[in-house]
């Protein structure tokens, strides 16, 4: 019993008892494992509290449900959108202020390996993708020959 002072006077507070160690934590044993793996090392599930065991749970049931929608997706329409998220990598590197040429060149790059290298394997995403390549590509060139004039 511990007790809590309060303007009114000091008052006997229960305590709870300490959870004993390996205590059940109320998962299923595949959730504990899958929790348990993730913990960094030196932390047991005995020292989570039930709110951070919650939280966890969560955690991994919303990884486990992104893990299943990018299963569901054909392999070509994710490394399709991968490939569009370098286009944009190398469209904000050559819209700055001063170009970021060797990054931008870098983003388009690895743009072009996707592209070019995967081809057809790409599936209806290929023309789409194959034209912001070559878009990407003139600016890139554009905006060099500017940038080398001006200096």
């Amino acid at each position: 019993m511990s007790s809590l002072w309060t303007p009114g006077g000091e008052h006997n507070v229960p305590r709870d008892p300490e959870p004993a160690v390996g205590a059940p934590t109320g998962l299923e044993p595949e959730m504990e494992d899958a929790i348990a793996a993730s913990l960094p090392d030196g932390i047991t599930l005995d020292d989570l509290s039930p709110e951070q065991l919650a939280q966890a749970e969560e955690a991994i049931r919303e990884m486990a449900a992104v893990r299943e929608q990018v299963l569901s997706a054909p392999a070509g329409d994710v490394i399709a959108n991968h490939a569009m998220g370098l286009f944009e990598l190398g469209a904000l590197h050559l819209s700055q202020q001063t170009p970021n040429f060797a990054e931008a060149g870098l983003a388009i790059d690895a743009m072009a390996a996707l592209v070019d290298g995967l081809g057809d394997r790409l599936g209806e995403a290929v023309p789409t993708l194959q034209e912001g390549l070559q878009q990407l590509r003139m600016t890139f060139v554009q905006l060099k020959q500017q940038a080398d004039t001006e200096a």
